[in-house]
């Protein structure tokens, strides 16, 4: 559950076609990822693998944090990933309100 006055979003990065796992993993060291991705006041909700697509990470942060993630992500991540961004929400509370309503004959 998101803490108050806070949003998801989901990130996608995708490797660079072309680049091995090694290289991937020298420019990550070389980027100081793991210590500095991501940055203070921002929390991995999930991190996941999709094989095939990329690393799929949910992340929690304050809306005022989001330019330092985008900086972060332009430092740290660009010459690895292509990165996409997308606002997200929990949908499970939704899904049930929804789910209720058409049991009750709504919908």
């Amino acid at each position: 559950m998101s803490e108050p006055n806070t949003l998801l979003l989901t990130v996608l990065l995708k490797h660079h076609p072309g680049l091995t796992l090694d290289d991937v993993q020298q420019r990550m060291k070389a980027a100081d990822w793991w210590e500095q991705f991501p940055p203070e006041g921002v929390r991995v909700v999930s991190w996941t693998v999709a094989m095939g697509l990329g690393q799929v990470l949910t992340l929690e942060l304050p809306p005022d944090k989001l330019p330092l993630l985008n900086v972060e992500l332009e430092r740290r991540a660009w010459g690895v990933f292509t990165t996409e961004c997308y606002p997200t929400y929990d949908f499970v509370p939704v899904r049930e309100r929804i789910r209720e309503r058409v049991r009750n004959g709504g919908q």
